[in-house]
């Protein structure tokens, strides 16, 4: 382990192990360590005897659920956007060959009470139950704003400047009510909350465009894709596409100690008497926990059933966000659920999860407008975690940290975290423009 490397590379998360592999790709010479004697960090991926032993402290799960080896239950289960940034930068690193995708059922939204199909398309918007027969028009002369907007073309922007307009003034042109605002904001353009509003539009419309494209592109019925086994085997892909490139991984290393010269700059990393010299650090917050805040604290519940999600047209796999205006609280709500359709769980059985940033103490509570949308469920477990961002500067100490995962059930927030590490640590933005068809073949 004396060597010297360029970066080192600590914690086997998805958002290290897309970096070690970036950077891999790049020609840097990379040691990747983590402290675990498996995968993925906080995102594992845990079988049904793994996840009893976590969240019941048993040895054992009962025999009526089936095979421990059948689950594989995501600990940070998120969707692909089919066309978003995760999905180019996997064809970009040319992961692709390691895995095997999926589409996903459904894309669903909880709005006025009930759980609805998110329309996305100007057909779509006037078939769908969300909205009367006037705002359906509305609806749909916005969709097709959208669809035919174009950044480069000024015939295409209604005479209106978006960097400048905000949200609610390109939605108010369009006479939209509060309902529809609601779910092309959340469910469709993925924001988080309603600070989108008070901001330029652009941003908006281009998160519509890509929920729009994503659809088209897989033929589905959703615009998400999710790989055969659960999300376990990003980690893994990326640790192979690492070592192809000379990349070096070691797991089971305890006490990973980070080693800083006088100027405080990183010089290596100590790990059982022995020291790997490096320029730079990459990590997860929990190994440079001097250099993070805590930000929030996710609340989730994890359930294994043995149907489908209730209202979503039984679908095997498939997204509901409930906007946080619904529910009268400051964050939205996040349903998800996979099954075997996914190879995630034995024949007959979903695994479903809801998450939200905590307001409050009490997950069970919380989380209860959510998990009353699963029906009955044959086991439930509720969990919280702490979530931490860096407050270091990197210019100064060369240690690049990711944010924690958040809530959310779709991949948008934590790539651009990546992206933007990407760029800080090599100093240029990745080229995402790739041939899409190279995933195409695996949809399936």
């Amino acid at each position: 382990m004396d060597e010297e490397y360029e970066v080192i590379v600590l914690g086997t998360g998805l958002k290290e192990c897309i970096l070690s592999g970036l950077l891999s790709v790049d020609g840097v010479k990379v040691l990747h360590m983590d402290r675990n004697d498996y995968y993925g960090g906080e995102s594992t991926s845990l079988n049904l005897n793994q996840l009893w032993k976590k969240f019941r402290g048993e040895e054992k799960a009962p025999e009526h659920l089936g095979a421990s080896r059948d689950y594989n239950v995501d600990m940070m289960p998120k969707f692909m956007m089919g066309n978003g940034k995760l999905v180019r930068t996997l064809i970009h690193t040319n992961v692709t060959k390691y895995l095997s995708f999926k589409a996903v059922d459904g894309s669903y939204v909880f709005v006025k009470g009930k759980v609805q199909k998110v329309p996305a398309t100007p057909m779509e918007a006037l078939k769908s139950p969300l909205m009367g027969i006037f705002e359906k028009r509305r609806a749909g002369k916005f969709f097709s704003f959208v669809q035919e907007y174009d950044e480069k073309d000024p015939k295409t922007h209604n005479g209106m400047d978006l960097t400048r307009v905000t949200t609610k003034e390109l939605i108010a042109k369009f006479g939209l009510d509060d309902n529809t605002i609601d779910f092309i904001g959340h469910a469709v353009a993925l924001h988080t909350n309603d600070q989108h509003l008070h901001q330029p539009a652009l941003d908006t419309v281009m998160r519509m465009k890509l929920y729009a494209e994503s659809l088209a592109r897989f033929q589905g019925t959703s615009p998400y894709i999710y790989p055969l086994y659960g999300l376990g085997e990003l980690p893994q892909a990326f640790a192979r596409l690492s070592a192809v490139y000379g990349g070096t991984y070691m797991l089971n290393k305890p006490d990973c100690k980070v080693e800083f010269d006088e100027e405080g700059k990183v010089t290596g990393v100590t790990s059982e008497g022995e020291t790997a010299k490096c320029k730079k650090i990459v990590c997860d917050p929990s190994y440079l926990s001097n250099k993070v805040r805590k930000i929030g604290r996710v609340a989730r519940a994890i359930a294994i059933m043995s149907h489908p999600i209730p209202n979503t047209n039984d679908s095997h796999s498939v997204q509901v966000i409930i906007p946080q205006k619904q529910l009268a609280r400051k964050s939205d709500m996040y349903v998800f659920c996979c099954s075997y359709s996914h190879n995630v769980a034995p024949k007959g059985k979903f695994i479903a999860f809801v998450s939200t940033d905590a307001e409050t103490d009490s997950p069970q509570t919380e989380l209860k407008p959510g998990v009353d949308l699963l029906g009955p469920v044959d086991e439930i477990f509720f969990d919280m975690y702490d979530r931490y961002e860096p407050v270091n500067e990197p210019a100064l100490d060369n240690c690049f940290i990711s944010t924690s995962y958040d809530a959310t059930t779709h991949f948008e927030t934590t790539v651009a975290d990546v992206l933007n590490m990407y760029t800080l640590i090599t100093g240029k933005q990745l080229d995402l423009s790739v041939d899409l068809s190279a995933a195409s073949a695996a949809e399936e």
